[in-house]
């Protein structure tokens, strides 16, 4: 049985470029994740007392989420 070795060194700039889209990646995230929770603040505000305590929520819990 033959054994061929295929490790190979990556192209130039390869890795470089793979983690500059792995921090643009990330960023996007980051962004996309505090939109939602600002998103998600703005409608928790805009409910009354009643039915933030319908759903198990205070005011002062509305600032941790």
């Amino acid at each position: 049985m033959a054994a061929v070795n295929t490790t190979r060194p990556a192209p130039f700039g390869a890795i470089s470029t793979f983690r500059f889209v792995q921090i643009v990646g990330g960023t996007f995230a980051a962004l996309a994740a505090w939109n939602d929770a600002r998103v998600t603040r703005n409608a928790l505000c805009k409910l009354s007392d009643r039915e933030l305590d319908d759903i198990g929520l205070c005011r002062g819990d509305i600032d941790s989420i």
